[in-house]
């Protein structure tokens, strides 16, 4: 199942080339245009709205035939079929020649290229294939002459319209979304942009075709197709191959002789081995890494890294790792596959799970519209802008423009641990290889030419001449030279102002001896270098070796990071067979604990991370290796592991975030090195078959036919044919064994991996052969499955999560999920919406699929609104029915309300973030679903929006997809109000008193502070007749206390509030704060402002104005409000010893365990304090045991005068030094809580007698005190007046455990929030 090519690889016999293929025209059939250049422009004309069928001719006029795609065919494949990798005749044929043939003349450029191309089976197992292409004359007169016709009709075409032939071709290069994209149909074939000049210049001459004058010459191309990637070792077969048709002899044997070698006699190289083997002219190397390696990576990673540098590289590996979109896009097929392989191999050991198609042909455009995670190639078209190309969606693509070196990234992702250390690390490697870490080698001459920074602006020219010619000599000992280097030393020689440039640089004292040194090794690129190999074999190995030790720091990152990732995997199965059954229920790592051991700066990328497909494979791997061989990647990286462990043993637990460089660089490449010196194996040396004379006579310059027969049957008798049968057998075993698991209907859900895994296996890569509409909707269809599994897989892990959590405030089990996680999941589910907004789209419009269809949505409902202003509704009247009723006004709920709040965020820049604004707010306010059924009940706009196919369009599908999303209205999300810190947010705020034992109004001004996790509101007057006001503040998050009182004026000063309500206008969030308490002097204690403790109404309650009206005596005590002792509701209800004890006992612990939450996660201290079963509240139930609350003439006596009391008898005692002879520290207490005490009695604020209780227990537990304190007010005699004898108070053990509890507290700072301590002065 894995996609590593060594797994695919074992399981072929070890030939090193499956195939050898010739494609290009074939003669008997001509010219037929590219029918998928036809099926292109059908999808074209039907995306713009035109008729197909007038589209689908294929004959393009416009355009000169020489630019036009024509057909390639495969014309011939040796062997006919190799059973363990059947020949796909279509896709072979379509990666050989993504353009279709290319014609060119005598005047254009024919210099033959080279690419590469993947070709990833429905079991994720890989192909390599290696195309060498070149231009070889057309000699048939037939396709001449046709040639000539499309000409004539061509120039016909463009007399006829040359009149209006700007406005022609204008219209022509319209920008429309899939024209811009058909860059592959239609370019000149150069890859470099240093050639293209030349090509353009030369239009004169390609610009026309006259058989009389010009000779036609049109593309051919040779390829091999392997199980391994050996890249330079095909690379140089096929260029030999070459070689031998155009050199001006004939080659020493016929060509069949050195295809049959490498076919049949060229094994693959064991691993840990080197092979040497035959090509027509010179001897090839390669080389397999041992089992404890890296796998083989053979495409040259220096080169990824000069194209887009160190800083782009690293941030593309980075959202490689996270599975977001990834689109390359160059000119050059070779660079698609370079950077895509590249990227990939570094991901060790985790594996790319998703679509890889490093090339994509034209005719698979409509693949960029897939709503699933891609790494794809697009070939540019030369001279196209960026700004063109429109793609079906951006909020999570990752755009990588090779040619100019730069990427586009996409919003918010978070940046790879260590990214600064990293980077340095893999800049040294470079510059040991002679590389510039920002992209392009060092000895890029043409490019260092016009920016060296040493030139000087009096005498530019000679400076940076001599510059130029010594970046060349550097490149010399840096063995530095690639093709474009070598063109530009060939250019050296042979240009005369370059050889008066070299004489003039001799004169300004540079030694151009190393420069001729470098000359002369280049012109004898067969003559032997260091240690008897040539120029090309050094190049090679220091490929080889940058390649590895590039590698290897990427590696030593995954070695440091999850060292300790075993210890996670949750391994709850018995058998392999149950563990696949029950896959998608399980749990197989555990994440939250893996992070909670992680150093804080990894956590913003891990959290993303670990919720990879890539991830979740590579956790399943290891788990199956218990029963099952281990998969390749897996058993080199947990032997690094162990490797690492022996070495360096830590404490697990001491994690540190410093960054540990890679240790193994050098023993890496020597290994490479002494394979590549020490040859283990030479494979046999081509030979003569038994061939018919006379055939496929030599030709120069032209590829013979070869004769089929040689090449179709291997030698009977092959030595090494048999050495791999029982690896077959295990592997044949495997097969059956995952086929068997793959009928049995039962599994058939969980098929492996969850999350759209199907999805990805399947689609690995597009069916290059059958591209019907009809298969197009089939893919979709696909498509539209995944995605509605992956939503209920998102949706089902956010409630688990959730609910988990949620479970643990209520005190069932452990906490898991962590802000940082559910930040994570609420991404992803954003990213998940945009991608089922962006399948199918018609026509796009800016960056955000979902943005653009609200924005569409709010344009037709205003208009609506528009026309119904002539009926107004009257919103006035009917907000307060009654007086009696006073509550809330309800919330008006809509999607367009929303849309506005968020608009109105200045904050917020762009769409994609504007619309990931929206689901956040709409996650809060637990309106998601229901919004997006609103969104799309506009049945006429989605149809326009949107093609038949699309998400979107299916009904079933549709429906059940807002049925996931209505499941996480279960559960309370911040995400709004915890991201969007500082935007101005507008409360309303209600003040309900209980009427029947007070008057509804008070003469006397009241005043309100509300406070926040975030901050608070400052103090505001409320207008006194209405109760009930609006205002405008900076966010303050979730609401924690209300500071409520009034000024004492006035008649009826005496106030009796129920509770005061606040809500956020934007998010709905209502939170109550109970008060059931008089404000006002000589009544109650006497108070004239409380703090009151909020809490959230649960949504849907607020709306009734009567659930705030429920007079307090029907209570039961533990119903959610703390009652003051001395409140009316509290005088019936008496806790017994033990329930008091617990109390005390929970508070504390809940502290605690506040504590140890990490920090961001921990919410408000001050309930936990003050709130309903906080400190303050079991403190006071303790105090108040056995209290003799005497009341004579019903004045009620309150804890507070027994601690005035104990205060005034410790200060009289002090000065009538009664207190002298006690130790030194208790009088340093005492005077601590005299000194408390009597700044919170002169505080200017008026507090009441319970307040001040409050106050002081809360000061005590932020200064450490309280534990002190108590003794102090044991001893004193007041309490044998004020106290029963059964009291807890005057019960030492109890007392003693008491002081023992509290003082758990002591290792944690607690801070009070400024509503708590105003005024105080210490």
């Amino acid at each position: 199942m894995s996609g590593s090519p060594a797994a695919s690889a074992a399981a072929a016999p070890c030939r090193f080339a499956h195939y050898f293929v010739v494609c290009g025209i074939d003669a008997e059939t001509g010219l037929e245009p590219d029918e998928l250049a036809a099926l292109y422009q059908w999808l074209e004309a039907d995306l713009h709205g035109r008729d197909p069928s007038a589209a689908t001719t294929g004959e393009n006029f416009e355009q000169s035939p020489l630019k036009r795609t024509f057909k390639s065919k495969v014309l011939g494949h040796y062997p006919e079929n190799v059973e363990w990798n059947p020949f796909d005749r279509d896709a072979v044929n379509m990666l050989c020649m993504p353009k279709g043939l290319s014609f060119r003349t005598q005047a254009d450029q024919r210099q033959p290229q080279f690419h590469s191309f993947i070709i990833t089976k429905e079991d994720g197992s890989r192909t390599y294939g290696f195309v060498h292409t070149f231009y070889e004359e057309v000699t048939s007169p037939q396709i001449c002459s046709a040639m000539q016709t499309l000409y004539q009709m061509h120039n016909a075409e463009h007399a006829s319209a040359n009149p209006t032939s700007c406005s022609a071709s204008s219209s022509s290069s319209s920008s429309s979304s899939m024209d811009s994209l058909a860059s592959s149909l239609d370019e000149v074939d150069s890859p470099s942009p240093s050639s293209s000049s030349s090509s353009s210049s030369s239009q004169g001459g390609s610009g026309s075709y006259d058989s009389s004058r010009d000779t036609l010459y049109v593309s051919k191309a040779l390829c091999l197709i392997t199980p391994m990637p050996f890249m330079h070792a095909c690379r140089r077969f096929l260029s030999q191959l070459h070689r031998a048709v155009t050199g001006t002899t004939p080659p020493p044997l016929p060509l069949e002789s050195y295809i049959h070698n490498i076919l049949y006699e060229v094994p693959l190289p064991p691993p840990g081995r080197s092979l040497k083997f035959h090509g027509v002219y010179e001897p090839i190397i390669c080389q397999r890494p041992g089992p404890g390696e890296l796998p083989l990576a053979d495409f040259p990673l220096g080169e990824a890294f000069s194209l887009l540098g160190v800083e782009n590289l690293v941030q593309l590996f980075t959202c490689t790792l996270l599975e977001m979109q990834i689109l390359l896009y160059s000119q050059d097929y070779q660079r698609l596959m370079t950077v895509a392989e590249g990227i990939t191999t570094l991901l060790f050991p985790f594996q790319w799970q998703h679509v890889y198609v490093p090339i994509l042909p034209a005719s698979l455009l409509h693949f960029l519209d897939a709503p699933v995670p891609y790494l794809m190639g697009l070939q540019s078209k030369e001279g196209t802008d960026r700004s063109k190309l429109e793609l079906p969606q951006e909020a999570n693509l990752c755009f990588v423009d090779i040619d100019n070196h730069c990427i586009e990234l996409p919003e918010d992702f978070p940046q790879f641990p260590n990214k600064t250390e990293f980077i340095q690390e893999l800049s040294e490697v470079l510059l040991t290889f002679g590389l510039s870490p920002n992209g392009g080698s060092l000895s890029r001459t043409h490019t260092a030419i016009p920016a060296h920074p040493g030139s000087n602006p009096s005498t530019p020219g000679r400076e940076r001449k001599a510059a130029a010619i010594r970046d060349l000599e550097d490149d010399g000992r840096n063995g530095n030279l690639a093709g474009e280097e070598l063109a530009m030393l060939e250019l050296l020689q042979g240009n005369a102002t370059l050889e008066r440039l070299q004489a003039l640089a001799k004169r300004t004292g540079v030694t151009v001896a190393r420069v001729d040194a470098l000359r002369a090794g280049v012109k004898g690129q067969g003559t032997e270098g260091q240690g008897g190999r040539t120029a090309a074999e050094e190049e090679e190995l220091r490929n080889a070796k940058l390649n590895v030790q590039l590698r290897e720091v990427f590696a030593s990152r995954f070695t440091t990071m999850f060292a300790d990732y075993e210890a996670f995997v949750i391994q709850s199965a018995p058998d392999l067979e149950s563990w696949l059954t029950n896959r998608e229920q399980m749990h197989n790592f555990d994440k939250a604990s893996f992070l909670s051991d992680q150093p804080e700066p990894y956590l913003p990328f891990l959290s993303h991370f670990i919720e990879t497909q890539m991830f979740a494979t590579f956790i399943d791997n290891k788990i199956m290796s218990q029963w099952e061989e281990k998969e390749p990647l897996l058993r080199v990286f947990d032997g690094r592991i162990d490797k690492a462990r022996l070495y360096n043993v830590r404490a697990p637990s001491l994690r540190s975030s410093n960054y540990q460089r890679c240790t193994i660089l050098k023993e890496s490449a020597q290994a490479i090195e002494q394979r590549l010196t020490k040859i283990d194996h030479t494979a046999i040396h081509p030979h003569l078959l038994d061939m018919k004379i006379g055939q496929g006579k030599y030709e120069q310059g032209f590829f013979p036919k070869l004769q089929a027969d040689v090449l179709n049957a291997g030698p009977a008798n092959n030595k090494w044919s048999h050495r791999t049968a029982t690896a077959q057998r295990r592997k044949d075993r495997h097969r059956q064994q995952t086929e068997h698991l793959t009928l049995d209907n039962d599994l058939k859900e969980q098929k492996y991996m969850q999350e759209a895994r199907s999805l990805g296996k399947n689609l690995r890569q597009p069916k290059l052969s059958d591209l019907s509409p009809a298969v197009i909707a089939q893919t979709n269809w696909k498509f539209v499955e995944g995605l509605l599994k992956e939503c209920r897989m998102k949706t089902k892990r956010m409630l688990v999560e959730k609910m988990g959590r949620e479970a643990v405030e209520l005190g069932h089990g452990e906490v898991s999920i962590t802000g940082l996680e559910e930040n994570t999941l609420i991404a992803s589910l954003c990213d998940l919406l945009e991608r089922i907004w962006s399948h199918g789209l018609q026509v796009k419009q800016g960056k955000s699929a979902l943005w653009s269809h609200l924005l569409h949505y709010q344009a037709r409902e205003e208009k609506l609104e528009q026309q119904q202003t002539d009926s107004p509704v009257s919103a006035g009247p009917e907000r307060r029915k009654s007086e009696s009723s006073i509550g809330m006004p309800s919330l008006r709920v809509s999607v367009i309300q929303d849309m506005r709040h968020i608009q109105s965020m200045s904050e917020i820049k762009t769409e994609v973030g504007r619309a990931r604004a929206w689901i956040r707010l709409s996650l809060e306010k637990k309106l998601l679903s229901q919004h997006l059924k609103q969104l799309l009940s506009r049945q006429a706009l989605t149809k326009k929006l949107y093609k038949r196919y699309a998400f979107l369009r299916c009904e079933e599908e549709k429906e059940q997809f807002i049925f996931h999303l209505l499941s996480l209205n279960a559960v309370d999300y911040f995400c709004f109000t915890s991201v969007f810190t500082t935007i101005m947010i507008p409360y309303r705020a209600v003040i309900i008193p209980i009427k029947k034992l007070s008057n509804a109004m008070t003469t006397s001004n009241p005043w309100v502070c509300v406070s926040g996790e975030l901050g608070d509101s400052g103090v505001m007057q409320i207008p006194k007749n209405v109760l009930e006001m609006t205002f405008d503040c900076q966010n303050l998050g979730k609401l924690t206390t209300v500071q409520l009182g009034h000024d004492n004026s006035g008649l009826l000063a005496k106030w009796l509030v129920d509770c005061v309500m606040v809500r956020n206008e934007i998010t709905g969030h209502t939170y109550k704060f109970p008060c059931g308490r008089w404000l006002g002097k000589g009544v109650d204690d006497g108070s004239l402002e409380r703090v009151l403790i909020g809490e959230l109404v649960p949504s849907g309650e607020e709306d009734s104005g009567r659930c705030c009206r429920t007079p307090p005596l029907q209570r039961s005590p533990s119903q959610t409000r703390r009652i003051s002792i001395t409140s009316l509701a509290g005088r019936g209800y008496k806790p017994t010893s033990a329930q008091i004890q617990e109390a005390i006992g929970e508070a504390v612990n809940n502290i605690v365990k506040h504590f140890h939450k990490p920090e961001k996660e921990r919410g408000s201290l001050t309930i936990l304090l003050c709130g309903e079963s906080g400190l303050v509240g079991a403190l006071e139930q303790f105090f108040h045991h056995g209290f003799k609350s005497a009341r004579l003439f019903q004045r009620t006596v309150f804890v507070w005068d027994f601690v005035e009391k104990a205060v005034a008898y410790m200060e009289s005692a002090d000065q009538m030094g009664d207190l002298q002879e006690t130790a030194e520290p208790l009088g340093m207490t005492c005077q601590s809580l005299c000194h408390y005490v009597n700044a919170i009695n002169s505080t200017p604020r008026n507090i009441g007698k319970d307040g001040k209780f409050q106050l002081l227990v809360c000061l005590g537990a932020r200064d450490r005190l309280l534990p002190q304190w108590l003794p102090l007010l044991v001893e004193c005699p007041v309490i044998l007046r004020m106290y029963e004898e059964s009291a807890l108070l005057r019960d030492r053990t109890t007392v003693n455990t008491l002081i023992g509890v509290l003082e758990t507290l002591h290792d944690f700072p607690v801070t009070l929030e400024t509503s708590l301590v105003k005024g105080i002065d210490l």
